[in-house]
């Protein structure tokens, strides 16, 4: 597996874009999402969602490269089509306006997800960032239906009051950096407990050094050990969920 993903990164990084975006509307708004199918017949459906700076190139790679291995592969838009803030005062106020609407978040995840799975394929929802924190917001309100397991990667990992993880709740996969000032290590603790109470099959990977973000390519953030090593363990556990 190892030899396998360090010459799938050397591939990937001279590779061209396979997928494509794709528009689509939810209550009279538009969206545009990117797709990206596997060349063989497709091990299952993963939905990716967008850090703050919505849907980007950096999202698209992703997709890609999961779509490499196999897999059908679609990254929502939760901002809505040409909403891409370059300022961090922008994505400040996207992120806020649905952390404020957690029901506007949840029911624009869905609809990504209905856009593509109409063949109700085994789906997996991850995320980076803000939306390794989407995720988890869609696996403890239970909504999703063939969701077979959620990641998040250097995501928050706090639950809002008056939410919680139920026992029947999917596997959930958690990649963060040990050195990551914007996510605390009690809240990973935290969450540890919350999974272990209920029962819930998780795998969190703590990486030594790695700072928040540690996966975005060509950024001050980024560690590329680290990043191997969670993309590596990431895949691995996608491969027995699907």
């Amino acid at each position: 597996m190892k030899l396998l993903v360090f010459l799938f990164f050397v591939l990937i990084s001279i590779n061209v874009n396979a997928g494509q975006k794709l528009t689509y509307s939810y209550n009279n708004e538009i969206f545009e999402g990117y797709l990206s199918n596997p060349k063989s017949q497709s091990k299952g459906l993963i939905i990716l969602i967008h850090d703050w700076d919505g849907l980007t190139k950096y999202e698209e790679k992703r997709t890609d490269m999961l779509s490499s291995l196999g897999y059908t592969v679609f990254a929502v838009d939760l901002y809505g089509k040409g909403n891409r803030p370059k300022e961090m005062k922008l994505r400040k106020a996207e992120t806020r306006k649905l952390y404020e609407n957690r029901t506007r978040m949840r029911e624009l995840i869905l609809a990504g997800i209905n856009e593509v799975n109409i063949k109700k394929q085994k789906t997996f929802v991850m995320g980076y960032c803000f939306g390794g924190s989407a995720a988890l917001e869609l696996a403890r309100s239970g909504k999703g239906k063939n969701i077979v397991g959620y990641a998040s990667f250097h995501g928050g990992l706090k639950t809002p009051k008056g939410q919680n993880y139920t026992t029947n709740t999917p596997p959930i996969f958690i990649a963060h950096g040990g050195a990551d000032k914007a996510v605390k290590l009690e809240d990973v603790f935290k969450i540890t407990n919350e999974l272990e109470k209920n029962k819930i099959i998780y795998e969190i990977n703590i990486y030594s050094g790695a700072p928040h973000a540690f996966t975005v390519f060509n950024s001050k953030r980024y560690r590329k050990k680290a990043d191997e090593k969670s993309w590596e363990s990431f895949l691995s556990f996608v491969e027995k969920e699907m």
